[in-house]
C-alpha cells in the first residue's frame, strides 16, 4: 500500500474537500432534524420499552431504568443515512452540472461518489437502512414474531446474512479481493476464506453497532470516532472519495448526536444502528484494516462479548455473570448514571481507536 504525504496542491485540496463536504453533512443534518422529528413526535412513532430478553427471559434490569424513555421517537437514524444519501446524490448529479455551467467554480470538486470506492459503502448503507426501517416499524406497531414487536432475531441476521454475501462475492469476483494485510507484517492471501470472513466482520459490525444503540448518544459517539477514524486511514491511503464518503458520515452522525445526548429528542433505532454498523464493515474491508478494526470499536467488541458470555453462562450454568448486558447496562444496574457510562466509553474507545489509526498507517508497509 502506498500512503500520500501532504505536500502537495492536489493532497491539500482533497484535504479541503473532505473538510467541507463534512460541513455541508452536518448542516443538511442539522437543518433536516426539526422537520423529521416534527414528522415522529406528530404520528407518535416512539419506543415501547421491552421487558423481555433475546432468550426470552424477563429483564430484571432495563425495563425498570428505562421506563422513562417509553414514547421516545425512534428512527432518528433516517436523518443520518437521509443527509448521506442526499449529499451523494447532489455531488454526484448537481456539481457536474454546474462546472458545465459556471467554469472553474470549486463545487465542481465536491463529487465523492465513485465506483471503485464509495458505491459498496453506499449500498450497504441503503440496503441495511431499508432493513431496519421495517424493523423499528413493525416494533412502533408492535407487530411481529417477538414480544412487543418487531422482526425476529433470525429474520435480521438472515437478511444482513445475505446482503453481507452479496457484498463478499462482489469484491472476491468483481474486484479480486482475496488478501488481508496484518500491519507490520505483510499481505496474505487466504482465496475462498476471504467470503466468510467478510461476511462475519458485516455481520459483528451491524449486530455489535445495534447493542450499543442503548444509551442515549452512545452509539452516535463511538460511530463518530469509527468513521473519522477511517476517513484519516482512507486519505493515508489516497482513496480520497471513500475518506471524503466517511467524512460525511462523521458530520451527519455529529449533527444526529446534537439531539440525541441526554435526555436524548430521539432515539437512531436499527435503521441507523444496522445500516451504519454494516457500513463501517464494508469501510474497513475497502481498506483493508479489519486488523485494526477491533481497536478502532473497541466498545463494540467489549459490548457484543458481554451479551455472549452472559447467553453463555445463563444457558449453561444458569447464572448471570452481569448483572445486565449489553455491559453498559451493567454499569446502569450498578448505580453509574448513564451519562457518566457514555463519556467513560467514549474515552475508552477513543484512546484504542487512536491505536488502531496508528496501527493501520505506520504499519501499512
Amino acid at each position: 500500500m502506498q500512503f500520500a504525504q501532504i505536500h502537495t496542491i492536489p493532497e491539500v485540496l482533497a484535504l479541503a474537500k473532505i473538510i467541507v463536504l463534512a460541513t455541508l453533512s452536518f448542516l443538511l443534518a442539522f437543518f433536516l432534524t426539526p422537520l423529521w422529528s416534527k414528522f415522529l413526535y406528530r404520528y407518535k412513532i416512539g419506543i415501547k420499552i421491552k421487558d423481555t430478553a433475546v432468550d426470552g427471559e424477563k429483564l430484571t434490569y432495563v425495563g425498570k431504568m428505562h421506563a422513562h424513555k417509553a414514547g421516545t421517537p425512534t428512527m432518528g437514524g433516517v436523518i443520518i443515512w437521509a443527509s448521506i444519501l442526499l449529499l451523494a446524490w447532489i455531488s454526484s448529479w448537481l456539481a457536474p452540472f454546474l462546472s458545465e455551467q459556471l467554469r472553474n467554480v470549486w463545487v465542481s470538486r465536491l463529487d465523492f461518489v465513485s465506483r471503485s470506492q464509495t458505491w459498496l459503502p453506499l449500498f450497504a448503507l441503503a440496503s441495511t437502512a431499508i432493513l431496519g426501517l421495517v424493523d423499528d416499524w413493525m416494533s412502533v406497531k408492535q407487530i411481529g414474531g417477538n414480544k412487543g414487536g418487531g422482526m425476529r432475531f433470525f429474520w435480521r441476521l438472515f437478511w444482513v446474512f445475505v446482503m453481507a454475501a452479496f457484498g463478499a462475492y462482489w469484491f472476491y469476483e468483481k474486484l479480486g479481493w482475496s488478501s488481508i494485510h496484518v500491519p507490520g507484517v505483510d499481505s496474505f492471501t487466504i482465496g475462498l476464506w476471504y467470503i466468510p470472513l467478510f461476511i462475519f466482520i458485516i455481520i459483528a459490525t451491524a449486530f455489535s453497532s445495534n447493542e450499543t444503540d442503548g444509551l442515549d448518544g452512545l452509539n452516535a459517539g463511538i460511530l463518530i470516532q469509527a468513521f473519522a477514524a477511517f476517513a484519516i486511514i482512507s486519505f493515508a491511503q489516497d482513496r480520497m472519495n471513500l475518506a471524503a464518503f466517511c467524512g460525511v458520515t462523521a458530520g451527519a452522525l455529529l449533527a444526529f448526536l446534537w439531539f440525541n445526548f441526554y435526555p436524548a429528542r430521539f432515539f437512531m433505532g436499527d435503521t441507523g444502528a444496522f445500516s451504519l454498523g454494516a457500513t463501517l464493515g464494508v469501510v474497513a474491508m475497502l481498506t483493508n484494516s479489519v486488523i485494526a478494526l477491533p481497536l478502532i470499536v473497541s466498545i463494540y467488541v467489549l459490548e457484543s462479548l458481554s451479551v455472549i458470555i452472559q447467553l453463555t453462562s445463563k444457558k449453561l450454568f444458569k447464572k448471570k455473570v452481569f448483572l445486565a448486558a449489553p455491559l453498559h447496562h451493567h454499569f446502569e444496574a450498578k448505580g453509574w448514571p448513564e451519562t457518566k457510562v457514555t463519556v467513560r466509553f467514549w474515552i475508552i474507545n477513543l484512546a484504542f481507536a487512536i491505536i488502531g489509526v496508528l496501527i493501520a498507517i505506520i504499519g501499512s508497509g
